[in-house]
């Protein structure tokens, strides 16, 4: 905030000065964020699985029946089983 405020012409008292303002009005706002952080810590691994749940859904609604229509079944399956099991060994190998 200050640099800009330096460069259009103001002295550097008066930009460190209105640099420093705009910091007056957070400095009451960190106790409703770390309390929103602490209730919702519980919940985080909750929230994660649903939209793990609903990407999921999309990849089986609209990605697998598309797969399906290029006349190999079979193998459009057997990839995508491939292709988890893959994602799998690595996700537990680096995790």
């Amino acid at each position: 905030m200050s640099v800009p405020l330096r460069r259009e012409g103001l002295s550097r008292a008066r930009s460190f000065f209105y640099g420093q303002m705009t910091a007056w009005g957070r400095a009451d706002r960190w106790r409703p964020g770390r309390t929103a952080v602490i209730v919702m810590r519980p919940i985080l691994p909750y929230a994660l699985a649903f939209a793990a749940g609903a990407m999921i859904f999309v990849v089986v609604e609209e990605v697998v029946p598309e797969s399906q229509a290029g006349g190999h079944p079979d193998l459009a399956t057997s990839g995508a089983i491939l292709g988890f099991a893959v994602m799998m060994v690595v996700d537990v190998a680096l995790g």
